[in-house]
């Protein structure tokens, strides 16, 4: 009788009446028949709901197809998954590993299991109320990942159109997206195609960090050979990538960090010059270096704590950058840029060039990251992630594996 009982929900399940519906006559056909247990009524049910499901079939066809599909959503799909959540703002003892109600999987969505998540310092801006969530606690924490594409969309409109067929979606297929940093995601939006020859930890490393030194570098501030370039700091996940970019491009790179051991690892990346900040006065230095011209362009990701220079403003690890009049830029000419990623790479096309870009760079060697270290995912394991990268203790991108 159970696998009667289980054909006749398939049947319902591919005919013409909508969810609701087939929930309600299901759950009244078996309060109806349940008491005694009647194969051959059962037997009349599958007949009649089979009988439609023909019927259908031969109207609707494309409709129907879905359901065979490995990626048809309502099969396979565990209940539950778990994520780094938090239920307040604060320090690293707000993170916890919580288990969560797994997404409804929409038509549209791509469902991807998740092997690797980047730890970055916008984490930490949601998580202490430097910036703003529009969800409501707790909520999850994490912007960036790479993992195996496990459910494709089965809305017609969203698999026919060419800007989703231009990614080649498939089971398996490595993907990169933000945000994760939990162990599924369903994702309607922007995400970006890996190649298989990219692993899924540099895949993980890069998304956010490489295509913002890209675009920051290609439209903040457009890089040229020649250029003299101060990033401060230069040894982090984002400073490493920049440095390698704007070589590339034929630029003078002027580095600060905290640490010789850090200056040590800035110098090996290809830095042509780099500044103990903490030790050394910054602006005096840049100006030995440059013989008193100064530099074209200093992308800070520090914030609060920059001294004078042309600015692109990339981010707040010390604190935001308090506000001034802008009569404060006439003083040496200055221009003063305070980008976001996103809006550079927001529309589908943009995120594919970006995309596109972040990948040729990685595989002719342009852009080599440096993994710290992988962090276990664990409440413990995340909450020392946050405090390394707060207390300045690494070199390089921070990862928390997902997957085992």
């Amino acid at each position: 009788m159970h696998d009667l009982w289980r054909v006749l929900e398939l049947s319902l399940m591919l005919t013409s009446c909508g969810r609701r519906d087939k929930l309600r006559l299901l759950t009244h056909q078996r309060e109806r028949h349940h008491a005694y247990n009647d194969e051959k009524v059962v037997m009349r049910m599958v007949s009649f709901s089979l009988s439609r499901t023909l019927q259908a079939f031969r109207h609707r066809p494309a409709s129907l197809l879905r359901y065979f599909h490995p990626s048809f959503s309502g099969m396979s799909y565990p209940a539950s998954m778990y994520a780094i959540t938090i239920a307040k703002t604060g320090g690293p003892e707000v993170l916890e590993k919580t288990e969560i109600p797994f997404p409804v999987v929409e038509p549209g969505h791509l469902v991807v299991k998740i092997d690797y998540a980047g730890v970055n310092f916008i984490d930490i801006y949601f998580r202490e109320g430097i910036y703003s969530s529009d969800k409501p606690f707790p909520f999850v924490i994490g912007k960036e990942g790479a993992g195996t594409v496990i459910g494709l969309p089965t809305d017609p409109a969203v698999r026919d159109d060419p800007e989703f067929q231009k990614r080649g979606y498939k089971i398996g297929s490595r993907v990169s997206m933000a945000p994760t940093q939990n162990t599924f995601l369903c994702h309607g939006g922007q995400r970006t195609q890996s190649p298989d020859s990219i692993p899924a930890s540099i895949a993980a490393a890069t998304l956010i960090q490489g295509v913002t030194a890209i675009s920051f570098m290609e439209e903040a501030y457009t890089v040229k050979e020649g250029d003299i370039i101060l990033i401060h700091t230069i040894a982090g996940g984002l400073g490493t990538l920049m440095c390698q970019f704007a070589k590339s491009r034929g630029a003078v790179v002027i580095g600060t960090t905290s640490t010789k051991e850090k200056a040590e690892f800035a110098k090996k990346n290809g830095a042509d010059h780099v500044i103990l900040y903490k030790d050394e006065d910054t602006v005096a230095r840049v100006l030995e270096i440059t013989n008193g011209e100064g530099v074209h362009a200093i992308f800070d990701g520090v914030g609060k704590d920059t001294r004078k220079g042309t600015l692109v403003s990339v981010g707040n690890a010390s604190g935001a950058v308090p506000p001034f009049a802008p009569l404060k830029l006439v003083e040496k000419n200055m221009k003063l840029v305070r980008p976001t990623m996103g809006n550079y790479s927001y529309t589908p096309g943009e995120v594919l060039y970006y995309a596109n870009a972040l990948s040729s760079h990685l595989l002719d060697g342009t852009l080599k990251p440096l993994i710290h270290k992988e962090y276990p995912f664990t409440t413990e394991g995340v909450r020392e992630a946050h405090m390394d990268l707060t207390a300045g203790k690494t070199i390089g991108k921070l990862l928390i594996r997902i997957s085992e």
